[in-house]
């Protein structure tokens, strides 16, 4: 049977390099009907910290990342890490100093078959020795990795191209203990636009702070599998199911992934317009909070529904609906609302609105349409402004849905309001 493991340190945030890890386990896994395994490799005392290990696990569940087995915490394992090291002590092939264990690495060359990037070989005469347990009495990475992957059957170990320089001293620690190795996949290091290692300047940042700012687990899911991974026929929208069927190693790339935010940003917009409107309506609310009137809500919903990339952009949408103030941008002001004749149409506008009975917005497009009729103007003449002056933004949803949305009361005192700024001497 696969079985496959994702072992972090609790020693900062799950970050995009680190999840990728984890989702390509993961998927192997379920592709191939094997086993996840979650290790917390928690022995740096001093940089492991609760409130790190507390986010990896919650953006694991976030991104719906489920495990199979563990959480194992090598913290309390150490008994068998010093039963392996007795172990090689007796066969004479470490030995101690002071309170350390050293193993002696037989000086060959190792040849690795990893399935991502073909056949590796290694002289490790270069290396010398390995520090098996270190003098504080804890394991050292190299050997506590080997012997947790003994321990636990792992058959699979897929890891970040940065682990290969670890391959071959592993390696020499299943032989010593007279054990096969597991089969090895090095994946891709994620790069940032420029082609260098992805840092925190180019979006290196946990994935709790992409969920912070309106990602959907599923396009996150979908983003991070085609890090380095195609299905083969240039598909990119694809659900977390097609995803495991599709999902080979074979199709694992040798060489770096970029980063693109605005991919992820496209992505996560078409991942938000195929969910039904109820199941936007939920997501939205869990976001933006359900203090507003169910009804009028749902109507907001429809019509952002599809326009808005990300549940940031559509909380800073119903913010310009429910806010008092109005927030305008310099030069949409002078495109717009400076212009000749504007605060005169407005004031036709204005007193056209009033009139309606019924605010809704077929109403409102025939008193509008008829005012433009009569004014002797082209549509967008009067419509552009008239959205600058309500929304503070020259775009948005249709004029028509938007001014119903907003109401009688608030688009009239919205359309007064902006009186001032068109009569205001440039400068002040």
């Amino acid at each position: 049977m696969v079985r496959v493991r994702f072992a972090p340190s609790p020693t900062g945030n799950l970050h995009i390099g680190s999840a990728r890890t984890a989702l390509f386990n993961w998927l192997y896994a379920r592709a191939q009907s094997g086993r996840f395994i979650l290790r917390v490799e928690d022995t740096d005392k001093n940089r492991s910290k609760d409130v790190y290990l507390k986010e990896i696990l919650s953006s694991l569940k976030w991104l719906g990342l489920s495990w199979d087995e563990g959480p194992f915490f090598q913290s309390k394992r150490l008994d068998i890490y010093l039963s392996y090291a007795d172990r090689l002590l007796k066969q004479g092939l470490a030995y101690k100093d002071g309170e350390a264990v050293i193993f002696k690495v037989k000086p060959e060359k190792v040849k690795i078959y990893d399935l991502v990037h073909g056949e590796i070989e290694v002289d490790n005469s270069i290396i010398g020795e390995i520090v098996l347990i270190k003098s504080d009495g804890m394991p050292a990475y190299n050997f506590a990795c080997v012997v947790d992957d003994i321990e636990m059957r792992m058959s699979h170990v897929i890891r970040g191209d940065d682990h290969i320089s670890n391959t071959n001293k592993q390696i020499a620690l299943y032989n010593a203990l007279g054990v096969k190795a597991p089969k090895f996949a090095h994946i891709p290091l994620i790069l940032a636009s420029d082609k260098s290692r992805l840092s925190k300047r180019f979006g290196a940042v946990a994935i709790s702070e992409y969920r912070e700012k309106g990602y959907l687990p599923e396009a996150m899911l979908n983003y991070l599998a085609l890090l380095g991974w195609a299905p083969g026929d240039n598909r990119e929208f694809m659900g977390v199911n097609e995803i495991i069927k599709r999902f080979s190693l074979k199709r694992v790339n040798k060489h770096g992934a970029e980063f693109n935010e605005d991919k992820l940003r496209w992505l996560n917009g078409e991942h938000i317009r195929k969910l039904d409107i109820t199941a936007f309506i939920a997501i939205a609310s869990s976001f933006v909070g359900d203090s507003h009137d169910p009804e009028w809500f749902r109507k907001f919903c429809k019509l952002y529904h599809g326009r808005v990339k990300t549940l940031v952009d559509f909380g800073d949408e119903l913010n310009i609906f429910t806010s008092e103030e109005v927030h305008y941008r310099k030069e949409d002001v002078q495109e717009f609302l400076k212009r000749e004749g504007v605060l005169s149409m407005l004031n036709s506008v204005k007193k056209s609105l009033e009139k309606i009975s019924e605010f809704t917005a077929e109403n409102i497009e025939t008193d509008i349409r008829a005012l433009i009729k009569k004014l002797g103007l082209k549509g967008g003449d009067l419509i552009h402004p008239l959205r600058v002056a309500v929304t503070g933004k020259s775009v948005s949803a249709g004029i028509f849905e938007v001014l119903e949305l907003l109401g009688k009361e608030k688009t009239v005192k919205r359309i007064e309001k902006v009186e001032w700024i068109i009569t205001e001497p440039p400068g002040t």
